[in-house]
């Protein structure tokens, strides 16, 4: 039977795609989920290839959302129909997406199979050139559908017979490309698919007997499930490595993954997002010149924690020993690159966070940051797109070379070491009962000359920054529930608890007690 309505799904939830595709047996009612994307954005890149008939698609979503996809086919492609996703609280955006052509809408709520399929069903109909056509089978599912369930943790039957007929070897494979830098680097994927062709050949031509079936995975990656007798697994590696060497020089962009062999196709979607998603995602960590990773030849790993001392970078950072400082971030951060085990996400999260805490060290020291504050916005954009670590390492570096600008800038006034003793002198003791008079004591200063010194070399006057200091401690404290919050008060130095409270209060926009209450409800979810 030929399917007849083509159907993409777009949301940034993958619960909520998941839930559509499983919800009907779309081949027997006569449609096919082409594709599925996380926002409009990715939604636009796979119409030009999939050409689906009907867009299903969620209203809020971050790069593009409902409303401005919907405009969007509209004006490209008019003769796609879209189905909006909303929630109750979104009608008001729905409205606004019927003005720009919407067939229908589903509220999430409450999304039930025979609603889904009447709604598609009468909005496929408005289409002049699709006659659909329901399947005259039993209903089953097909090979693609059973994976695709599969693939989705859900539970099935694989001694079905269909299945069994299907895979009649002992072991699986999982064999894939990962196709994200090509559009990175601005080549035009859809152009460059005849290697798709020559992987097809090459798998035919070493594995004449073996099955291999393309996966329903995530955009920018292409995985073929092989059943292939265990004598046939070394022909495999050696097909890998053939077509790893066919890219290097055309698509030097495209990166292979082998994964390791399983015996039970019920684990298909553990080993796959488990396993082989893991193993290409240490392709951002590995030398770039590796374009194929195989599961039992990667090099050899330590699986040691690092862990940064950001107290100690801070205090560096404020006795103006930046050399120190920018040594130690960029020798913890290579060490991190060393790892190829690390995970993608904390790393860049790491190196975003460290940009932000440099901005505010130094906003602490210097005068003239509105440069590098506006800066740091789009090292995190840059750093968010990185697809190896090397870039993030790079992006570091060049961060770290406009912070020394700023430093450098400074000039004398920057050098002023009487400043950053006392600057020094009060971070040391905050906890103490600290005033201006006990200050221009030590330092043989007269008080009111001191005060006016104060406030002329840094951006806050003694009393600001002193609470400032003693706040910002009070804050990590209060992270912690071993100590009350009167405790914590007088332990950074303020006798009065109400006044602390009020200091605090104004400084950070919470009482202590909410800021506890706010920070340990994060911390648990």
């Amino acid at each position: 039977m030929a399917i007849s309505c083509r159907v993409l799904i777009v949301d940034d939830e993958l619960l909520v795609r998941q839930g559509i595709k499983h919800l009907l047996n779309w081949e027997h009612e006569g449609f096919q989920i082409v594709g599925e994307a996380s926002n409009g954005k990715e939604a636009l890149e796979l119409i030009e290839r999939l050409e689906p008939h009907i867009v299903i698609t969620d209203i809020v979503m971050p790069v593009m959302g409902g409303e401005e996809l919907t405009r969007a086919i509209k004006s490209r492609f008019p003769q796609i129909e879209v189905i909006i996703l909303s929630s109750f609280g979104e009608f008001d955006y729905v409205r606004s997406t019927f003005q720009s052509g919407v067939a229908d809408y589903i509220l999430k709520p409450k999304l039930e199979a025979f609603q889904l399929l009447d709604i598609v069903q009468r909005t496929a109909r408005k289409i002049p050139s699709l006659k659909l056509v329901e399947s005259d089978d039993d209903g089953g599912l097909s090979i693609h559908a059973m994976l695709d369930k599969l693939l989705s943790g859900y539970e099935m039957d694989t001694q079905d017979t269909t299945l069994a007929e299907a895979f009649p070897y002992n072991r699986y494979q999982l064999f894939g490309a990962d196709l994200k830098q090509i559009q990175t680097k601005g080549r035009d994927q859809s152009g460059d698919s005849r290697w798709l062709d020559r992987m097809k050949a090459e798998l035919e031509a070493d594995l004449p007997h073996a099955v291999y079936v393309h996966l329903p995975t995530e955009p920018n990656m292409v995985v073929w499930l092989i059943n292939l007798d265990q004598s046939e697994m070394a022909a495999l590696t050696h097909t890998a490595r053939r077509l790893a060497a066919w890219t290097r020089s055309q698509f030097p962009e495209i990166g292979w993954t082998l994964g390791e062999s399983f015996s039970d196709l019920s684990q298909l979607g553990m080993y796959y997002k488990e396993r082989f998603h893991k193993l290409n995602a240490y392709r951002f960590f590995l030398p770039e010149s590796r374009q194929l990773i195989v599961f039992d030849e990667l090099p050899k790993s330590t699986d040691e924690e690092r862990i940064f001392n950001m107290n100690h970078f801070s205090e560096l950072m404020n006795r103006r020993q930046f050399d120190e400082a920018f040594g130690k971030l960029l020798e913890h951060v290579n060490g991190l690159a060393s790892q190829y085990k690390t995970d993608v996400f904390e790393f860049k999260s790491f190196v975003g966070n460290v940009i932000f805490n440099i901005t505010i060290l130094l906003g602490r020291l210097e005068s003239d940051m509105k440069k590098l504050e506006e800066s740091k916005y789009k090292y995190f954009k840059l750093i968010g797109d990185t697809t190896h670590a090397s870039e993030a390492v790079a992006l570091l570096n060049a961060f770290i070379d406009e912070a020394n600008d700023v430093i450098g800038k400074r000039g004398t006034a920057g050098s002023n070491s009487n400043m950053t003793q006392l600057l020094h002198f009060i971070r040391e003791h905050y906890a103490e009962p600290l005033s201006l008079t006990e200050l221009a004591k030590h330092f043989h200063f007269n008080p009111s000359y001191l005060s006016s010194y104060f406030t002329s070399h840094n951006k806050e006057g003694f009393s600001e920054y002193l609470n400032k200091i003693r706040v910002e401690k009070a804050a990590e404290l209060l992270q912690d529930d071993s100590s009350s919050i009167s405790e914590i008060s007088g332990m950074v130095g303020y006798s009065d608890h109400s006044y602390f409270t009020k200091v605090f209060k104004k400084l950070t926009g919470l009482s202590p007690s909410h800021y506890r209450k706010q920070y340990t409800g994060k911390k648990r979810d």
